[in-house]
């Protein structure tokens, strides 16, 4: 039987989730306000008007519209449908789905999406968890979706991917800040280099010796830190990274100390 998948959400990441789903022969249907849904997807009048008779809804709009979306579409839902949650929002927000469908046999599935969907699609590798992510994974596997269930209720997937989030996203704004700051030195080639053999050296060992170090050596480094803000300052560039990174170390020396 043909997967009857609708997709709430045809921006940059829906619209190509939608239309992978309709070259692999699903049976899609979407709505967004600003957009036409892509060739393929049969165009819906509202969130309720999509939801109306799909196995599976994919809500890939924003985190703000995560419960609002829900609500505009739950007076059309059947039960046994699947709601999706593709949304990059908090685990308290995953939580609030299920409380909302709750006695409405609509099983809800936190999907968090571990890379960019631009030039991935449906083959985005895709984390979820929460009492309908098994058959979620039934019905997009043999479609082509790279999915891993993870044990535990709707919030944990996104809750691990937030967790990334501090690491992968604090170093990008780290890399932005010190990178600014060369430019303003007029040695951003140089550092841009630099920075580059780091990252391609790092494996397991190096986790162990940032941790070590930092809890070891904070006092020092947060001296450190403190003349790489003032350095900052003075060549315009406002040290929101380092700052917040000196505030740590003070607050891991302080703790280490006391």
């Amino acid at each position: 039987m043909t997967a009857r998948i609708a997709v709430l959400g045809l921006g940059e990441a829906g619209r190509e989730i939608a239309r992978d789903l309709v070259a692999a022969g699903a049976d899609v249907r979407g709505y967004d306000p600003l957009v036409d849904p892509p060739p393929g997807v049969a165009a819906r009048a509202d969130d309720a008007d999509a939801a109306r008779d799909a196995d599976l809804v994919l809500s890939v709009n924003s985190a703000r519209d995560a419960l609002p979306a829900l609500a505009d579409a739950l007076p059309a839902l059947r039960p046994g449908t699947v709601w999706a949650d593709l949304n990059t929002a908090a685990p308290a927000v995953k939580a609030a789905l299920v409380d909302r469908l709750h006695g409405r046999d609509v099983p809800v599935v936190d999907v968090a999406l571990m890379a960019p969907v631009p030039g991935r699609g449906l083959r985005t590798p895709m984390l979820v968890s929460g009492a309908g992510a098994d058959r979620y994974a039934r019905l997009l596997t043999p479609l082509g979706a790279a999915v891993t269930v993870l044990p535990g209720p709707a919030g944990a997937a996104i809750g691990r991917k937030l967790l990334r989030s501090v690491f992968y996203k604090g170093l990008a704004a780290a890399v932005v800040e010190a990178l600014s700051a060369a430019e303003a030195a007029g040695c951003a080639e140089w550092l841009r280099g630099n920075i580059a053999a780091e990252l391609a050296g790092f494996d397991a060992r190096t986790i162990d010796r940032l941790v070590d170090g930092t809890h070891r050596h904070a006092r020092r480094r947060a001296d450190e830190l403190a003349a790489a803000a003032d350095q900052l300052r003075g060549l315009g560039v406002p040290p929101r990274v380092t700052t917040a990174a000196h505030e740590l170390l003070v607050a891991l020396h302080e703790q280490e100390a006391s």
